[in-house]
C-alpha cells in the first residue's frame, strides 16, 4: 500500500516508516519540521529513510493535507504537539494542532476516504490508572487533593483514606482528563473512532504509553522522560524527578510501538478499537532514571524534587493482554537492552538542556507544588 504518516518526520514516526517500507510498502510523511523537535533549522532529519516521501506542510493546513493524501491507501496520523506540562499554558496551540489539525485531516479523508486509518492516541486520556482496595476490589483511581500533595502524600487514596494498590490498567478505564494534553488526545482518538465509523472509514486508535528509543528530540523539554534525562546527564546535570520518583509507568521501545502499528493496519479483526500499547510491566521513575545513569557511567544521582506538577499522576502502567489477544502484539525489546542501544545511540550527540527553563516556566505559573 501507499501510506501517509502525518508527523512522520519524528521519533515515532519515522521508526513506523521503516517498519512499513520493510514490509514492502511506499511511504509519504506531512511534517511541519517543528522547530522544538527538530531545532530552528531544520530540515529532513538525516535518520530519515531515504525511501519516505517528505512533504514539509502542517495538517491545519487543508491544501496540504490534500496534496498529501494524492495516491494514499492508508493514513497514520501521528501530528500532534506533546507535553502535559506545556499543554496548560500553551493552550491555543494544543487544541489547534492536537483537534483542529485532526479535523482537518478527517474532513480530507470525508471527501477521500481510505482502507485504514491508525491514530496515535496516549495513556494520558487514563489520568490515574486502575487500582485495588484492600478488600480486592478493582477502583479507577481519583485525582489527589491538593492539600495531600503539599504534605509530601503521593499515593492515591479511597475516601477513608486507605492507600490503594496499583495494577495494570485495561482499555475499559473510563477517561480522566487531568491536562489539556490528555483532552486533546482523547479528542483526536473519539474524533477518528467517531468519524471513521460514519464513513466506513476502518480506523485503530493506538493509547502509546511511555515510549523511548532513538531518534528522540533531546533538546526538547517536553518530550519523554527517558530523553530528558539523557539531555541532563549529557550536559553533567541531575535528572529532575517530581513527587518521591516511586511513580509506576511503563516503559515500551519505539521499535515494539512499530511493530504494533504495522499488525494494526494488517489485521482486520482491529478496526472501530482502541489498544494499550506498552510493555505490560512497571517500573518507578527513579529506577529508569538509575539505569540510564548506570549504562551512562555518569554516577550523577537524580534530583528528587518533592514537587507535584500539575496535570500529573500517580501510577498507570499497561494491561496489554487485548493487543495480545487481537493484533498479535508481542514487545520483544527490554528495557535494559533498549537503554543500552539509546546510550550507544546518544554518543557524541549534542543536546540542550532545557529543562531547568521548563521547570521555572511551571513554577512561575503556579503550576507546580
Amino acid at each position: 500500500m501507499h501510506i501517509l504518516i502525518t508527523g512522520g518526520a519524528g521519533f515515532i514516526g519515522s521508526h513506523v516508516a521503516d517498519e512499513l517500507l520493510g514490509h514492502g510498502h511506499r511511504v509519504r510523511a506531512l511534517d511541519n519540521l517543528s522547530e522544538q523537535v527538530h531545532g530552528p533549522r531544520a530540515g529532513r532529519p538525516d535518520y530519515l529513510h531515504p525511501d519516505v516521501e517528505l512533504i514539509r506542510g502542517d495538517v491545519r493546513d487543508a491544501s496540504a493535507v490534500r496534496r498529501a493524501l494524492v495516491g494514499i491507501d492508508a493514513v497514520y496520523h501521528f501530528a500532534a504537539v506533546v507535553g502535559v506540562g506545556q499543554s496548560m499554558y500553551e493552550v491555543a496551540e494544543y487544541t489547534s494542532t492536537n483537534n483542529l489539525g485532526t479535523a482537518v485531516l478527517l474532513e480530507a479523508l470525508i471527501a477521500r476516504p481510505v482502507h485504514r486509518l491508525v491514530v496515535a492516541s496516549s495513556m494520558s486520556i487514563y489520568g490515574e490508572g486502575l487500582y485495588r482496595t484492600p478488600a480486592g476490589s478493582v477502583v479507577a483511581g481519583s485525582e489527589r487533593p491538593i492539600d495531600q500533595l503539599r504534605r509530601g502524600d503521593w499515593e492515591v487514596r479511597d475516601g477513608d483514606g486507605t492507600r490503594l494498590r496499583p495494577m495494570p490498567t485495561t482499555e475499559e478505564k473510563p477517561p480522566s482528563l487531568a491536562s489539556v494534553y490528555a483532552l486533546s488526545k482523547y479528542d483526536q482518538e473519539r474524533l477518528c473512532l467517531l468519524v471513521g465509523r460514519a464513513y466506513g472509514i476502518p480506523t485503530v486508535a493506538l493509547r502509546f504509553f511511555n515510549v523511548f528509543g532513538t531518534r528522540q528530540a533531546l533538546s526538547n523539554p517536553y518530550t519523554g522522560v527517558l530523553a530528558i534525562f539523557a539531555a541532563r546527564l549529557l550536559n553533567g546535570n541531575r535528572p529532575l524527578i517530581f513527587e518521591d520518583g516511586l511513580q509506576k509507568r511503563d516503559f515500551v521501545s519505539v521499535y515494539d510501538v512499530a511493530q504494533a502499528c504495522r499488525l494494526a493496519l494488517e489485521n482486520p479483526d482491529a478496526a472501530n478499537q482502541a489498544f494499550n500499547i506498552g510493555s505490560g510491566r512497571a517500573y518507578t521513575v527513579l529506577d529508569v532514571a538509575a539505569l540510564l545513569g548506570t549504562v551512562l557511567g555518569t554516577g550523577i544521582e537524580p534530583d528528587v524534587s518533592g514537587k507535584y506538577r500539575v496535570g500529573d499522576i500517580r501510577h498507570c502502567f499497561a494491561d496489554i493482554s487485548r493487543a495480545q489477544r487481537v493484533l498479535g502484539y508481542r514487545p520483544r525489546v527490554s528495557l535494559a537492552d533498549g537503554v543500552v542501544e539509546l546510550a550507544e545511540w546518544l554518543e557524541g550527540r549534542v543536546a540542550c538542556d532545557r529543562v531547568a527553563e521548563a521547570s521555572a516556566e511551571l513554577a512561575v505559573r503556579g503550576l507546580t507544588v
